[in-house]
């Protein structure tokens, strides 16, 4: 969303703040719904067990019951729809739309009759909609209109947002084969799983040559300062088994994603 701001602006449009800001609220709290959602739903469906290796979750760590962790999924779902409303409005229909699929999705992740991220297909939804659906449609708010451009920072970003998913599955392929979530991790392997998070790393840099060739130059340099970041992350999950180490490298897939979306939003701002 700040990615999608920074480049209405450099193209001229003009931007609202507190538009932004009310988007990027309402979409923390269609997250924080959807994780407490998975975390009681992957309690219930047996993938989180006493021998879960991720950070330690409230249902399966016996700090609250599954019923409550749902209820402030659907608070948290309740509130994001309140602060939609000043985007709503700003943004009529195909913003009302958004909102309502990414209720939907979210829940669905991992409930409902057909479970996303137990299908396989948890890395496609997080990648449209953390990347082309957040950055598209925030930019629609400020311009009522699309560009190719918002359409390759959507693509950067669901990218590295993708990469944070696949670390995680990666992580919890060995439980998941058990409770029987046919992740990409699960169905095609380590070495598969690991290229994915290679090409989900890399390829966003080599999209900055869009930027180049349509004059942002600064969009296209900057957002090259975090290749180390992204370099040590595919370095330690080539060398490193799948295990609570993993937790790290999930961290640094999350700086990845932080530090690339700052850095382009920044190049943005100084055209």
């Amino acid at each position: 969303m700040l990615v999608a701001t920074a480049l209405a602006q450099a193209e001229g449009y003009v931007v609202l703040w507190w538009i932004s800001i009310c988007a990027v609220f309402s979409a923390i709290f269609i997250q924080i719904g959807t994780n407490l959602f998975n975390d009681a739903l992957d309690f219930q469906r047996g993938a989180d067990t006493d021998y879960r290796v991720g950070p330690k979750r409230a249902t399966q760590g016996g700090m609250l019951p599954a019923r409550r962790v749902m209820a402030g999924g659907v608070i948290c779902f309740f509130v994001a729809g309140l602060l939609g409303l000043p985007i709503v409005v700003q943004g009529g229909w195909p913003i009302i739309a958004i909102g309502v699929t990414s209720l939907m999705m979210g829940y669905a992740y991992t409930g409902g009759p057909f479970p996303l991220a137990y299908k396989g297909l948890g890395d496609l939804f997080v990648f449209i909609f953390f990347g082309i659906v957040a950055v598209m449609g925030t930019f629609y708010l400020h311009t009522h209109g699309w560009s190719i451009g918002a359409v390759v920072a959507g693509i950067q970003i669901g990218l590295l947002a993708t990469a944070l998913i696949a670390v995680n599955n990666l992580r919890d392929a060995p439980l998941d084969v058990v409770a029987g979530k046919r992740t990409l991790a699960v169905r095609f392997g380590p070495t598969v799983a690991r290229w994915e998070i290679i090409i989900l790393a890399f390829t966003p840099f080599a999209l900055g040559i869009f930027w180049w060739q349509t004059g942002h130059r600064s969009a296209a340099l900057w957002p090259l300062l975090s290749i180390p970041i992204a370099w040590k992350l595919v370095a330690g999950i080539s060398r490193t088994a799948p295990s609570a180490a993993y937790n790290y490298f999930l961290g640094m897939a999350a700086a990845l994603h932080f530090t690339f979306a700052l850095l382009l939003s920044l190049g943005f701002a100084r055209e």
